[in-house]
């Protein structure tokens, strides 16, 4: 019987000679990476020292600024302080803030590779799938253990295969394609195991529009999301002066999956994710007309250039309905950089949006844009929990950035379709 991706990277991870779903293995990690809200503040700063006095390996350390920044408190402020701090104590050199959100900037950075096992204390680590990585995140507690001997214990996941085929329609994203896919699967429906994209659709899609995807793994349970590396994964890397040191790991054609499930690219419309759960998923049409008070296209998941270019395309000599704010937070400093290069920020700005900087904080709630009582949220990112972008008496809806972009120039939840022409467009 064959091994699935996950099998075969954790196997190599522990350095012994095969794996199966459901062993307990000691692995190896390749990169271990801690965020502000959740890195060296929370237990580990005062329990390292009380161990040992270095982490088992700097190079392969990161830590991030991420949430909190740019701080909107003093308290904020102080906990980034600490964070740059104690990574300049412990001689941690890929220490990076007010650059974007953590998973991007693991990606972009080229701390993300195929076959490699890379933990994070953030539970969206698992978008690193997207290039071939066992990506996952793990508490602080467990990250300190990391910190300290490099290693730490997994059980290997039972694999569940998601196949798409078929060219996307026009209006229709990745992120369609994830939500669809959650909200058949159910939020608890792969709690820990390894959901692996598969289909000539996934073939197709960009590295952007993969990481999309796989970020949004764990909203099913997921221990990791995993889709086999390629051509387009071998170019990003090396785009980011990384040729080597890596191994492309994909599964055997008979390996064994726990569940399959097989989706129409070609059939597939927008959607939405209703409140208060990731997977209330449902046809943009059945909720079309709900009136919005803010739009929000950025974060870790609708972020990236080519949402930007999506959502720029459809409000290029539009405006943003009166009442509703357009709030839009590049991916990371790269692609806010580009953006501005290319014109993308500016055509949005033109049409109302308030251009914000690359950061965690609207989506979760700390900064920049927090709901009010009563009020109604379309946002292209990752989570529409109870009280996650404010108050608890606000809603959220999650749609693809054209979705977002749409409904943000009619003022309520709004088919994308009635704007675009082209896929992309």
């Amino acid at each position: 019987m064959g091994k699935t991706m996950s099998e075969k990277i954790l196997a190599r991870a522990a350095g012994v000679s095969g794996a199966s779903a459901g062993d307990i293995l000691w692995v190896n990690v390749d990169r271990a990476m801690m965020d502000d809200i959740l890195g060296p503040r929370v237990e580990i700063a005062a329990k390292m020292l009380e161990i040992k006095d270095e982490v088992w390996d700097k190079d392969k350390v990161v830590v991030i600024s991420d949430h909190y920044t740019p701080p909107a408190s003093i308290k904020q402020a102080e906990i980034v302080k600490f964070t740059r701090d104690w990574a300049a104590a412990h001689g941690i050199e890929n220490y990076h803030e007010f650059v974007g959100p953590c998973h991007q900037i693991m990606a972009e950075y080229g701390h993300v590779r195929p076959g490699t096992v890379v933990l994070g204390t953030d539970s969206h680590t698992c978008m690193g799938g997207a290039l071939g990585a066992f990506a996952s995140g793990v508490g602080s507690t467990e990250m300190l253990g990391i910190l300290v001997t490099g290693k730490t214990w997994l059980r290997v996941p039972e694999t569940i295969k998601v196949t798409w085929r078929g060219k996307l329609p026009p209006g229709v994203m990745a992120k369609d394609m994830s939500l669809k896919t959650i909200g058949i699967i159910g939020h608890a429906g792969a709690t820990y195991k390894t959901v692996e994209y598969v289909g000539d659709t996934i073939e197709a899609l960009s590295i952007d529009e993969r990481l999309a995807i796989t970020n949004m793994a764990v909203e099913m349970g997921a221990k990791a999301g995993l889709m086999a590396p390629d051509a387009k994964a071998v170019e990003f890397l090396a785009a980011r002066g990384i040729t080597g040191g890596y191994e492309l790991i994909v599964s055997d054609a008979d390996a064994s999956y726990c569940a399959t499930h097989d989706f129409r690219a070609d059939a597939l419309g927008p959607v939405v994710a209703c409140p208060h759960e990731v997977d209330n998923v449902a046809p943009v049409g059945d909720v079309k007309g709900t009136a919005v008070h803010q739009a929000y296209i950025g974060s870790c998941t609708g972020g990236r250039y080519s949402d930007l270019e999506a959502a720029a395309a459809v409000l290029k000599g539009r405006k943003v309905k009166k009442g509703v704010r357009l709030l839009v937070s590049p991916a990371s400093q790269d692609i806010w950089q580009r953006a501005s290069a290319s014109g993308l920020l500016a055509t949005l700005a033109a049409a109302g949006a308030v251009i914000l900087a690359p950061t965690c904080g609207v989506c979760v709630g700390l900064h920049s844009g927090l709901l009010a009582d009563g009020e109604v949220c379309i946002s292209a990112t990752n989570r529409n929990f109870i009280g996650r972008m404010g108050s608890k008496n606000a809603k959220i809806y999650l749609g693809s950035p054209l979705t977002v972009a749409a409904s943000a120039i009619t003022g309520k939840i709004t088919d994308p379709r009635e704007f675009v022409r082209e896929v992309g467009a």
